[in-house]
């Protein structure tokens, strides 16, 4: 989707916002902060990882938003075996034309859902890097764009679970948000219990038009040197942290500045705050750092505690 130079209507992105959510809700109760993190990942043009537990909604979360997004989406169950260019597409021969053609694998979609993304080996999980990173794929040494937007929500289950491989870092480092879900709270587990049979038919939301002026009102958001030096000192933190090997990197930088003005607009406003940091670097940066073998700490807890 092209940018295009649109006045700034908070009134408007609001409802527009407000109606996205509701939509989502339909299909997930009880979890309004995973449904508003996912949309400010979107904003914000990054990736989403969604660790926890199976059966807590991970996939529900990712059906439904693409789903009240209108846009196409694809899943991919990874598995052991899962190879390349299950992911990407592969040429076969044909021999009426007598030449190779390629065949678009399910990475070529807006949404795309990985589910159980640390079930694959690390070959299968690279597949994804340039696409993340680039929007775009080579295959057979020629680069075919991807469609736009695109957003990865990869799902994966803890990594004490058996048959699971850790994510690279430099693949987590593509991961704007990781997120967990945890259980629904008695009220609204009594609520999907009652409904368990429904299937909700979710329309979209927003037209193609509404999500490229979403886009680009989050470009349009102010952030202040202050800001900037907020960010600045907090990142620099990880790095100088007895407690952690490597610090993150400086796309985490960026990505969350990117991530405060997705949230800003979120919550209608057109600068961003203080507390926007607060609330989005524990989501932001604690997959992006290492800790060392002495860390007594969990890194959501470092990042808290540098806050």
């Amino acid at each position: 989707m092209t940018s295009e130079k649109t006045e700034l209507d908070l009134a408007w992105s609001h409802e527009k916002i407000a109606a996205l959510s509701r939509r989502i809700q339909m299909a997930l109760r009880g979890k309004d902060d995973a449904i508003e993190a996912t949309i400010i990942c979107f904003l914000a043009s990054g990736h989403l990882l969604i660790e926890d537990v199976p059966g807590v909604g991970k996939t529900t979360l990712a059906s439904a938003f693409a789903a009240s997004l209108g846009l196409s989406h694809r899943r991919i169950q990874f598995t052991s075996d899962i190879l390349p260019s299950d992911i990407l597409g592969v040429s076969i021969f044909d021999p009426r034309k007598e030449t190779f053609v390629f065949h678009e694998g399910p990475i070529f979609t807006n949404i795309l859902l990985a589910d159980e993304i640390n079930r694959a080996e690390p070959r299968a999980q690279s597949a994804l890097l340039e696409a993340m990173f680039e929007t775009q794929v080579s295959v057979d040494g020629v680069s075919r764009p991807l469609p736009s937007p695109f957003m990865v929500i990869a799902t994966q289950n803890p990594v004490d679970f058996s048959g699971t491989f850790p994510l690279p870092d430099s693949q987590l480092d593509r991961f704007l948000f990781r997120i967990s879900m945890g259980y629904p709270d008695e009220t609204a587990e009594l609520d999907i219990l009652r409904n368990a049979t429904v299937v909700p038919e979710i329309q979209p939301a927003l037209t193609e038009q509404d999500i490229r002026r979403l886009l680009v009102y989050v470009d349009q958001i102010r952030a202040t040197d202050d800001i900037m030096q907020m960010i600045l000192g907090l990142v620099h933190k990880t790095r100088e942290n007895a407690q952690i090997a490597q610090g993150a990197s400086t796309r985490a930088m960026i990505d969350l500045l990117r991530a405060a003005r997705a949230r800003a607009l979120f919550h209608q406003r057109d600068f961003v705050l203080p507390d926007d940091i607060a609330a989005l670097a524990p989501q932001v940066l604690s997959h992006r750092i290492r800790l060392t073998a002495r860390a007594s700490s969990h890194p959501v807890e470092l990042i808290e505690a540098m806050i």
